[in-house]
């Protein structure tokens, strides 16, 4: 029949487990560091994976195929829930979405002259972090560049304090996070965007980037914008 499909360029697929757990049927698997389709009948061709995928690897097709089957797709997922050490992507574990509870850490293992993390997730990186991740859901977000943890000493009690705090680079990653955070608003209730980013001409793509997400969700959503000079002082707030 004919329908739509993915189909994974494999020269761009950089192995990152992602789209894995991305998909809600198992139609995927790393192979020899390799997403890869393992049975055509498990894809139902809607493309969850799709803004995943940090590549672009991925894209949907419209050609003859075999049926979604999704009775095949239950026990097949039957299966994975049983032989969970199997089924487990074996990407990359810094792609594997948890929360962290640093309140749960004994003040003996803090030295003194150490502040706590407040770091609320992992993981942290905006081009790792997965859109369908359940620590999303009610969030306040924290949307910061790269340098300004190194630039701004007390980062995690003034901006990353309960919030979930998600990291780019909008220069070096030469990626336009504004789709990926466009998709991460529309899937989930968040409450507040705060954006943290430095003076220099560079950073204004985050900006850009999340300012445009914030128009394609169509809600009202409170942000703003915090601006750091290079010495790690509050500039424009």
């Amino acid at each position: 029949m004919l329908r739509k499909i993915i189909k994974i360029d494999q020269e761009k697929c950089n192995g990152c487990g992602l789209c894995v757990t991305a998909c809600h049927e198992g139609a995927l698997q790393l192979i020899e560091g390799k997403a890869r389709l393992v049975s055509e009948s498990y894809c139902d061709g809607l493309g969850d994976c799709l803004p995943e995928c940090p590549t672009q690897a991925i894209v949907l097709e419209e050609r003859e195929t075999v049926e979604y089957d999704e009775e095949a797709v239950k026990k097949h997922m039957e299966k994975i829930k049983q032989q969970p050490q199997v089924a487990i992507p074996c990407g990359c574990p810094s792609t594997y979405a948890k929360l962290l509870n640093n309140k749960q850490l004994e003040a003996s293992s803090v030295s003194s002259e150490c502040k706590q993390s407040q770091l609320g997730q992992w993981p942290c990186q905006l081009k790792l972090v997965p859109v369908s991740a359940p620590y999303l859901d009610n969030a306040h977000l924290l949307i910061a560049a790269d340098c300004t943890a190194f630039a701004y000493p007390n980062i995690h009690e003034n901006f990353m304090r309960n919030k979930i705090t998600l990291i780019a680079c909008p220069k070096l990653d030469e990626t336009d996070y504004s789709e990926k955070l466009t998709a991460i608003l529309k899937q989930h209730e968040i409450k507040s965007v705060s954006i943290l980013r430095m003076e220099v001409p560079c950073c204004g793509g985050i900006v850009q980037a999340a300012k445009k997400a914030l128009l394609n969700n169509g809600k009202m959503i409170p942000w703003s914008v915090v601006t750091l000079s290079t010495d790690g002082r509050i500039i424009e707030d």
